[in-house]
């Protein structure tokens, strides 16, 4: 998934302390640790494995979305004591369990504070034609078609609530009959027209009753047409699809189409998009929606908290995952405490050399039950431990339901008992245990098939990441930062390896190395092995990551090592105020918000840095390489907790 994935950070001097391996990180290190031979790399970039005394951080732990009427209920939890919130924390990971232990950088590490301030993390899609998008037009495209501003107000709010239930059978009535005050045939019409367009699916006639003029709402085609909007009521000149973008704040892009189809009465699955953003922050990217004209969707905006829509347009296609170059990124750190030559250079080298591409924290869970540790169990066939995994209790941050519904299932083993404790029933623990209640405990396969499918795949793919990591880690502690013979490179979508001959023409940012899986090769060096002995350790087979399952057959890919990142651009800003905006969004332009003065000598000194990654890449692992912290909330929490208070 591609990934928009910075939270609150707050960077401390940290604390010595001293931390128990875990069973994966005892196994780990025996792979990782080997006696290495004599360095052979020729590197002429230090690489850094300890992370410097001045420069740890804390973020704010990232939630799942839920639909919009269960945050609420989701919020409720957050609050609490601080020392209490920070002392669960320590059951969580640090970027050492995962892998994450270099740096490819020389510089002395800085600190600095990213607020729990969207505007401080703005994200802007990059299309596939390289043109990045900006939310600045708010006008609808000029179209006859289109019903009148008065379409939308017509209607009651009592007759809105029952054209939607007559629209999702949400009751036994047939139809709905709704009462023409001062009747003429333009308000009927427009009433006609307003049930059409609000409520894709629906017919409408007029009847005469007892003197007065009715307009009757019924269904045309039965429960199919809820999910296919009406042809025959679409131009043929216009396009089937409106393009727009959308602005958002603390919202991924599920959840935003989730609001967005639920305002529009329709299906999430006539949206479309090419990459989706995470929640904390402020993001702005294309969407296309199927039959739903831009005034409708533009209406909207009256509505909805946290969005804005513009940019409309009209268009044969919609958009398809993964078509896009990657993300532009605007990031303020606040009171930074380098000086302008760590500054300097900590930018120049991000800008000339890169970062490691890491798997960012995020893919890995905020909990004390690591999202690989499943993915690892999924692959073994052990399915007792999915479960288990899944719906044991376990230490650590974690919502108050949450925390009853595992006591109750550690208590009884009743699927129907733990089900009762948990109120939101569209997390991953409530639909495993409806699984579980509809195919009974001794078909655990079919039960966890309830989980949407992406939400299974994410476990096995956290669990390639975790290997990807640690194996990467290894390459860049064995060879250091240039190619070497024996490594991977990528010609076309093909892997081949550098040969003897051939190192010459390569350099570190030409490297790739595989996500394990049965389409794949390895390195012919000792990276290769150590592949290998990784996940034999695990219990698992290199050569057959075939599964009897096939959604969960890994097929493997390859990923570039050192990410170089493009449109590096920073600046060093003074300011007074910890609260006022340091840069202006394109909201802000859109409604005339000028930019607060600063002062040329403030009392702190923010970092000011934009720049451009392709896919699937982690923001926070580029920013990680600037400061030289450690991103994992473990680390972080323990540190300062100021945050809650």
């Amino acid at each position: 998934m591609e990934t928009v994935e910075m939270n609150s950070v707050s960077l401390k001097r940290p604390h010595s302390e001293d931390d128990v391996a875990s069973a994966d990180e005892i196994k780990r290190q025996k792979i990782l640790e080997k006696p290495k031979a004599g360095n052979t790399s020729g590197q002429s970039i230090e690489t850094v494995t300890e992370q410097p005394e001045d420069t740890k951080n804390e973020i704010i732990p990232n939630e799942e979305s839920e639909e919009q009427e269960e945050e609420e209920l989701e919020d409720s939890d957050e609050d609490g004591d601080p020392e209490s919130f920070a002392d669960m924390m320590k059951h969580g990971l640090t970027e050492s369990d995962v892998g994450i232990t270099k740096f490819v950088s020389s510089h002395k590490g800085f600190s600095g504070i990213l607020k729990e301030r969207y505007s401080d993390f703005v994200v802007h899609e990059i299309g596939k034609d390289g043109r990045v998008s900006h939310l600045d037009d708010f006008s609808v495209p000029v179209d006859d078609e289109d019903p009148s501003e008065e379409t939308f107000t017509v209607l009651s709010d009592e007759d809105k609530q029952r054209l939607e239930e007559l629209q999702l059978f949400k009751n036994k009535e047939t139809s709905v009959a709704i009462e023409v005050i001062e009747d003429t045939k333009e308000k009927r019409t427009v009433i006609h027209q307003a049930v059409k367009s609000l409520f894709p699916g629906l017919e409408t006639k007029t009847e005469d009753r007892d003197g007065k003029k009715y307009i009757i709402a019924y269904h045309a085609a039965g429960k199919k047409a809820l999910a296919n909007p009406r042809k025959h009521s679409w131009p043929k000149s216009r396009g089937s699809y409106c393009h727009f973008v959308l602005y958002k704040e603390n919202k991924d892009t599920m959840d935003a189409i989730n609001v967005l189809s639920k305002f529009l009465r329709v299906k999430p699955n006539i949206f479309s998009y090419m990459g989706t953003k995470d929640k904390r922050a402020i993001t702005v990217q294309e969407i296309a929606v199927l039959r739903i004209t831009a005034q409708r969707l533009a209406h909207l905006n009256k509505c909805l908290m946290n969005f804005k829509l513009g940019n409309f347009s009209y268009k044969n296609h919609p958009l398809k995952l993964g078509e896009l170059q990657g993300n532009h990124f605007t990031v303020v750190l606040r009171n930074i405490t380098g000086t302008d030559d760590q500054i300097e250079q900590a930018m120049h080298s991000l800008r000339e050399i890169g970062f490691i591409n890491y798997y960012g924290m995020q893919r890995f869970g905020t909990t004390a039950v690591p999202t690989y540790q499943i993915g690892r169990a999924i692959l073994q066939n052990n399915w007792n431990e999915v479960m288990d995994l899944i719906l044991k209790p376990r230490p650590g941050a974690e919502k108050g339901y949450l925390v009853k519904c595992r006591e109750e299932w550690a208590k009884t083993k009743d699927p129907a008992a733990a089900l009762k404790k948990l109120p939101v029933k569209r997390c991953v623990e409530g639909q495993l245990l409806r699984g579980l209640l509809k195919y009974g405990m001794k078909n655990i396969i079919s039960a966890f098939g309830i989980i949407p499918r992406n939400n299974r795949l994410m476990y096995i793919h956290s669990y390639q990441s975790y290997v990807w990591n640690n194996m990467v880690s290894k390459r860049i502690e064995e060879y250091g930062l240039r190619a070497v013979p024996g490594d991977l490179i990528l010609k076309g979508a093909t892997a081949v390896h550098i040969e003897e001959g051939d190192v010459d023409n390569y350099t570190i940012h030409d490297v790739v190395m595989p996500l394990p899986g049965f389409d794949v090769i390895y390195p012919k060096h000792k990276i290769g092995e150590a592949y290998k002995e990784m996940l034999v350790a695990d219990n698992l087979d290199i050569n057959n990551m075939r599964h009897k399952i096939r959604d969960y057959s890994l097929s493997g890919a390859y990923r570039k090592i050192i990410i170089r990142p493009q449109n590096v651009n920073w600046e060093i800003v003074a300011y007074d105020d910890p609260k006022i905006p340091l840069f202006t969004t394109d909201l802000d332009k859109l409604e005339g918000k000028p930019l607060p003065v600063l002062p040329t000598d403030g009392k702190f000194r923010a970092l000011k840095m934009e720049f451009s990654l392709p896919p699937s890449t982690y923001a926070t692992m580029a920013i990680r390489e600037v400061l030289k912290m450690d991103t994992s909330i473990k680390n972080q929490t323990q540190l300062n907790t100021t945050w809650l208070r």
